[in-house]
């Protein structure tokens, strides 16, 4: 790391940026929208204009790579009030109601410029009015005035750079982003530019996608002509990557950490050769060096990819950045397929904010759109029959199962009708938007939406326990077991210790793996058949997001020992305070279903001790352990390495952690700035229980 990134790391992580901040009372924009009925396609522009025009051009020190946040609130476009009535007539809307999750087409406008998009946005206008198509005019417009809105601050940077004397920071906002990038310099600063414009035209959890795709030929050609070395090059991507870092406290999310600044790397490209290259490799190698939560890396694996690349992902791990997350090729891309996507596409895909598999600059998927609770529907289930003649545990599987796909049709049925508000300028530098001159909230090529599962672990240790205690050694009836789980227990220790004692996923035992099979079989065809209202399908997943926390206040403790309000398991996991025979019976057990008919996304997260990286064999030891689950057909898996003694230090004197980081659901945070919640959570979850 050279001394000038050395200074950027250190005052980006100091928060210098935010000397540069103020604040702007967006109230008067939204009452004028308000009051004066201004189109949704309109609103989004205009407030992009609006965000920009208050932008204040500022630059860090020693700085190559420009623009960061000076203003801290984005404005709100509509009015609470007017969500609600829509919702009322029957719309639903994904989280905030814009277009967010998602990865744009950034490479042909790195590669073009945003001169070009406006001529293509001129000549499909002239025919869009020949055709008296008028929404296609109004968006073509906005689209317009909102790449305009971007090169209006482009040009004042430029202006403001040349004023302090930084003729390098000049220089270069004279060419990109109005024309296409010559160098890596060039393509890094314009890809900063749309990142930024996207979060301040209001779409989040905004992705990056395969940069070690779409950047590589300005490398490659920079290599070759000598402009720079792999170490220059390192240092370019260093600070590209401390950029993103300068304005994440202001990108939203449930909580700090969760904005979705991730990238992917590897895989295959889009004809099916082998993508992993020079610049994955730097790419991997910064992270290692700046030791930041963001971007969050994605590493895409295959059966034959060497244990080296391997390696390399778990180098990152053994630091305690909770990534690289793996995504497995031969899993992955086939699951695509069978949801409809086209093989280039399924070959090219990327994730969206955490772990939601997505097809950079063609998709609208809706990827975290809602959730069903495995936890809930066995609860359900259980009241159902309580009371009914049980036969066998079979049926109570079965009333699970049908409780699941109840719930499952009801989301359906609630996302019939979905709407989602404009982003003219993301629309721009996505996929085909230009050419069928509608707005990428109108649908793009794929409309799919995902739907997690949440607590499907705790639920199939759960219908273990239940067929252990009441049908084979009939320690209770289940009447009595439901009653006893109202009480959380209460004086029925034996019970509670028993449901403990039950077999549990994570041990490579048959006698629940085989339950999970069936569980993560139905769940997989809980969808089959069914379309959106956007046209697309339902894709489930083994994914929880936040709802590992938000689900566990709903329901009481559950058959398998868990307690009222203990929280589920993060993704696809092994129930809190399981004890497992180590992460080899983890990973058996976890990859004894069929992965590929849940990939909407929720990988297998483990924790293990730091120690493990203490002898020189352990790298090479974890690098097996994520190859070990590749090979058995796992779909996704993420690694957590920290201490259970480091984090409560850090509970009790934040001061002495500030750079400790933790992977959280899909992405990693640093722990201090968590809530409780969710660092309990890490800290009950922090090391596998090894018996």
């Amino acid at each position: 790391m050279t001394e000038r990134i050395r200074s950027l790391l250190d005052r980006t992580f100091d928060k210098e940026q935010r000397k540069f901040r103020r604040d702007v009372d967006w109230k008067p924009l939204l009452e004028r929208f308000v009051r004066e009925g201004v189109s949704d396609e309109a609103r989004a522009r205009i407030g992009l204009e609006e965000m920009l025009k208050a932008e204040t051009p500022a630059f860090m020190d020693g700085e190559r790579i420009a623009f960061l946040r000076t203003v801290r609130q984005i404005p709100d476009l509509h009015s609470d009030a007017e969500m609600e009535a829509r919702r009322a007539q029957g719309v639903a809307f994904g989280e905030k109601g814009v277009v967010f999750n998602l990865t744009a087409d950034f490479g042909p406008t790195v590669r073009d410029g945003l001169d070009a998009r406006l001529a293509e946005i001129s000549s499909r206008l002239e025919q869009a009015k020949a055709e008296n198509d008028a929404e296609g005019v109004e968006f073509l417009e906005n689209a317009a005035l909102s790449v305009n809105a971007v090169l209006d601050l482009a040009d004042r940077y430029r202006a403001a750079a040349e004023e302090k004397g930084l003729s390098e920071i000049a220089a270069t906002l004279a060419h990109v982003p109005r024309r296409g990038a010559r160098t890596l310099h060039e393509a890094l600063q314009s890809l900063r530019i749309l990142h930024y414009a996207m979060w301040c035209e209001g779409e989040y959890h905004c992705g990056l996608g395969r940069i070690d795709q779409y950047l590589y030929p300005y490398y490659e050609a920079d290599v070759r002509s000598g402009r720079l070395t792999d170490e220059t090059a390192l240092e370019e991507i260093e600070e590209f990557f401390i950029a993103c870092n300068r304005d994440s406290d202001l990108y939203i999310g449930v909580q700090q950490g969760d904005n979705g600044q991730s990238v992917m790397l590897g895989g295959v490209t889009r004809d099916g050769r082998p993508a992993f290259n020079e610049l994955s490799r730097l790419c991997l190698k910064a992270c290692g060096e700046l030791k930041l939560v963001d971007p969050k890396i994605n590493l895409r694996v295959d059966k034959s990819t060497p244990l080296e690349t391997y390696e390399l992902g778990t180098e990152l791990t053994a630091k305690g950045l909770g990534f690289p997350q793996y995504a497995n090729d031969d899993v992955v891309i086939p699951a695509l397929l069978r949801w409809g996507y086209e093989l280039e596409d399924a070959r090219d895909y990327s994730v969206a904010a955490c772990w939601e598999f997505l097809v950079p600059g063609c998709g609208m998927d809706i990827n975290n759109i809602d959730a069903v609770s495995f936890v809930g529907a066995l609860d359900a289930a259980l009241r159902a029959v309580a009371d009914a003649p049980v036969a066998s545990y079979e049926d109570v599987e079965k009333a699970f199962l049908a409780e699941v796909q109840r719930r499952a049709d009801a989301l359906v049925a609630k996302y019939d009708r979905v709407e989602i508000l404009p982003g003219p300028f993301v629309s721009v530098i996505s996929a085909g938007c230009i050419g069928r001159a509608r707005d990428i909230c109108k649908g793009a090529k794929y409309n799919n939406f995902g739907i997690h599962g949440t607590g499907i672990a705790v639920a199939v240790d759960s219908l273990a326990s239940v067929r252990e205690l009441v049908f084979e050694k009939h320690l209770v009836s289940l009447p009595e077991l439901v009653k006893i789980l109202d009480t959380d227990f209460a004086g029925r220790p034996d019970v509670l210790a028993a449901a403990k004692a039950a077999p549990k996923m994570g041990n490579a035992d048959q006698r629940v793996d085989e339950i999970a099979k069936r569980v993560i079989g139905f769940w997989g065809h809980a969808f089959d058949g069914k379309r959106n209202g956007r046209g697309g399908v339902f894709r489930p997943g083994t994914g929880s997001a936040m709802y590992y926390i938000w689900h566990a206040r709903d329901v009481p403790a559950s058959a398998d020992g868990r307690l009222r309000g203990e929280p589920f398991s993060a993704n696809w996991a092994p129930s809190l305070d399981v004890p497992v025979k180590g992460p080899v019976s983890v990973v058996r057990s976890f990859t004894e279903p069929d992965l590929g008919l849940v990939c909407n996304g929720g990988p297998l997260t483990i924790e293990i001790h730091d120690s493990a990286f203490a002898m020189a064999d352990g790298v090479k030891k974890v690098a097996h352990l994520v190859k070990f689950f590749v090979e058995r057909g796992g779909h996704q898996m993420q690694i957590n390495t920290i201490n259970r003694e480091t984090l409560l230090d850090a509970q009790e004197h934040p001061e002495r952690h500030r750079h400790l980081i933790v992977r959280v659901w899909g992405w990693s945070g640093y722990f201090i700035e968590l809530d409780k919640p969710f660092q309990d959570q890490i800290i009950k979850r922090v090391e596998l229980n090894v018996a």
